[in-house]
């Protein structure tokens, strides 16, 4: 049976604190920033691993595409078969076979392989990821600690991104491209082996009820869709024939799944994860927040370097104040005022500041200057998502039954991972519409200098897009507002999940009983 007790009430059949936990936390960090990292690394070795392996232009956007949908498509089963295998063993299988796939692509000597090898990839990512958070979810059940233990994994989640494109600008002018793949083994070998040593996963918070099938295949194939259909758009166009059957397909299929949800006993997702207006929130405000941004390292990492000649690891240390805000903002203003206040007022406030920080770079012409513009910029996009990311991670896996906490944790990466493919997609193309606008409105400028009309065409297309990111970011920052109503952890208490019903106003961590 399932027994809630309040945070400040164990009872006797609550466990003790792990004494590993912290360097349990270690190796789930690095295994998260593996993951993390491997999203935008790749981006900069693409056109030197694009060469090298004779893909065509066609196809190139394949080895991003093939890792994005085994990854979302996969997420919701890696999550459920985390529950029932149990978490340990899910992380360190993940791990061991995205160093596997790593190699793999490392070692590619054509066009197939490589592209295997990122499918590949995703799908370990897929085991990987939701299994890491749902980890800390019921290893870290003390408020105080548990803000920590979030703060670091919260800096790691949103900094990660741009720490590849720093490492990646490494790997590929002083290495080769096949480096952005090896690196991830003695990353995915360390954490593994530490993982195996020191994670002790509570008992009693596996779910071993049957696996649900049809759920599986109608999350995973609606998923794949959605996220094919936004990747499609953004080198098709949102009028392709191809791109709207998608998004019609993954309509059809992911309602399907919420009506099969809704009926069978043992549910892939069960829906109390989602409807919680807190845990809602959490992954609607998310999402929109990785829109923008994922939008934005791909806008700024092309400004910087064709607008501004950048190398690739100049580019990558340009991005560093972005990652020092974000360590800041969840590690020491997300982490010390989670206990003190209600997530909404970090999580609210958070992405405004980010927005702010985005209404800056609004302002970028061909000869803006880095530190009076884009450092500015960058700091207060970093502190804001820090701020924001920390609750909200926090946030996404508490309250949850134990037994549901790893696809709860999924349901945070399927925010993330579908927010990265409609931020790239969407941002994209309202940039190249502004961009071809911009051409067709400055004729005369590009008969007499072509060159200065490409980069500011470039530029203008960027800043529209840009304009668009200010406003998703704002809208998250309503949502987080209005949904998340939780108080703060700690200080009140919520009705919890063993009674059937998820109140909004205080918060409890659900302990099974054997």
């Amino acid at each position: 049976m399932s027994k809630t007790v309040g945070l400040d009430k164990p009872d006797q059949f609550s466990l003790a604190p792990d004494p590993s936990r912290w360097k349990a936390l270690a190796f789930i960090a690095l295994a998260q920033l593996m993951v993390v990292l491997d999203a935008t690394i790749v981006n900069i070795a693409l056109p030197s691993a694009q060469h090298a392996l004779h893909i065509s232009d066609a196809n190139k956007q394949w080895v991003i595409t093939a890792y994005a949908l085994a990854f979302g498509g996969l997420l919701l089963f890696g999550g459920r078969i985390a529950d029932l295998w149990g978490r340990k063993r899910t992380f360190v299988v993940g791990l061991l076979g995205f160093a596997a796939a790593s190699a793999l692509g490392g070692a590619a000597t054509g066009e197939a392989m490589l592209l295997g090898s990122r499918a590949l990839q995703g799908a370990f990512g897929a085991l990987l990821a939701p299994a890491a958070l749902s980890l800390l979810a019921v290893m870290f059940t003390d408020a105080k600690e548990r803000a920590k233990a979030f703060g670091i994994y919260g800096a790691i989640a949103g900094g990660g991104g741009a720490v590849g494109l720093i490492l990646g600008g490494f790997l590929t002018e002083y290495l080769n491209w096949r480096w952005t793949f090896f690196v991830n083994i003695p990353f995915a070998i360390v954490a593994a082996v530490g993982a195996y040593l020191v994670v002790r996963e509570p008992a009693g918070t596996r779910n071993r009820s049957p696996l649900d099938v049809p759920g599986v295949i109608l999350s995973t194939t609606g998923l794949v869709a959605l996220v094919y259909g936004f990747t499609r758009a953004e080198s098709a166009g949102w009028s392709d024939a191809l791109t709207i059957s998608m998004f019609i397909a993954s309509a059809v299929l992911l309602a399907t799944f919420v009506a099969v949800e809704a009926k069978v006993r043992h549910p892939l997702l069960p829906l109390r994860v989602i409807t919680n207006r807190n845990r809602g929130g959490v992954y609607l405000s998310l999402g929109l927040a990785i829109i923008a941004m994922f939008g934005l390292f791909l806008f700024l990492t092309y400004y910087l370097q064709v607008v501004q000649g950048f190398s690739p690891v100049k580019t990558g240390f340009a991005f560093l104040p972005m990652i020092a805000g974000m360590i800041t903002g969840s590690t020491q203003i997300g982490a010390r005022l989670m206990t003190r206040v209600a997530p909404r007022l970090l999580m609210g406030p958070g992405f405004l500041t980010a927005a702010v920080g985005m209404l800056l770079l609004t302002q970028l012409d061909i000869n803006t200057s880095y530190a009076g513009v884009i450092l500015p910029a960058q700091i207060l996009l970093g502190l804001g998502m820090g701020t924001a990311f920390m609750p909200a991670m926090s946030l996404a896996t508490i309250g949850v039954e134990p037994r549901d906490a790893g696809v709860a944790s999924a349901m945070v990466n399927t925010s993330q991972q579908v927010g990265g493919a409609i931020g790239t997609a969407l941002l994209n193309t309202i940039a190249a519409s502004a961009t071809t606008a911009y051409v067709t409105g400055h004729m005369a400028l590009g008969a007499t200098n072509p060159e200065l009309l490409k980069l500011q065409a470039m530029v203008h297309g960027f800043t529209a897009a840009i304009w668009w990111a200010v406003g998703i970011l704002a809208a998250a920052a309503v949502i987080a507002v209005t949904l998340i109503n939780t108080g703060r952890p700690g200080g009140t208490s919520v009705t919890g999940p063993g009674t059937g019903e998820d109140a909004e106003d205080e918060v409890r961590i659900p302990v099974v009983a054997h």
